[in-house]
């Protein structure tokens, strides 16, 4: 089984502020899709967010595949920082989430192991080779539990509007877009 990773493209909000739940639209209509030339897959999953909705639907049309929407390919849940300034997040916190990314939650968000634990579940459902539409920090969890590697969530996350190509044969990831 291989599997596409795509990250949804960027959005209208000005760089520097934090989003994860905040449903914001993509920043751009007309977008082009990011998949490897002759990848061939069964299923197109998405996250509800529409900024990745609005992906899944190009996808959609280029390869006839019904999109199936998954509460788990959220992203993190930031709580009260959502649409913040990152520079408005105290430094104490932002000190405290670096220090514990795993069990730190922002106030009303989720921790870093509750996301993980909601992507696990998603991947624990994966039979076929399939195209996911979602977020920096679920598709960063996923490519490691598809690769059988630890899960680093300090990790750089996927580039806005690229794909990464996962599975039997590809050590790290094959980039593309």
């Amino acid at each position: 089984m291989r599997h596409a990773l795509l990250r949804h493209l960027p959005t209208n909000i000005a760089p520097g502020h934090c989003y994860g739940r905040l449903d914001l639209p993509a920043g751009r209509a007309g977008m082009a899709v990011p998949l490897p030339p002759g990848f061939r897959a069964q299923a197109l999953f998405s996250s509800p967010a529409r900024r990745c909705v609005a992906l899944a639907e190009a996808v959609a049309a280029r390869t006839g595949l019904p999109i199936t929407l998954d509460e788990r390919l959220w992203e993190l849940d930031f709580g009260a920082w959502e649409g913040l300034a990152w520079d408005d997040v105290p430094r104490a916190a932002l000190d405290a989430w670096a220090a514990d990314p795993w069990g730190f939650a922002p106030p009303g968000g989720e921790s870093g192991a509750a996301l993980v634990a909601r992507v696990r579940g998603f991947h624990a459902t994966l039979r076929q080779s399939s195209i996911i539409v979602s977020h920096g920090g679920p598709l960063k969890v996923l490519a490691a539990l598809i690769g059988g590697l630890a899960v680093d969530l300090l990790a750089p996350a996927p580039p806005m509007g690229g794909c990464v190509l996962h599975g039997p044969g590809l050590a790290s990831g094959a980039e593309d877009g």
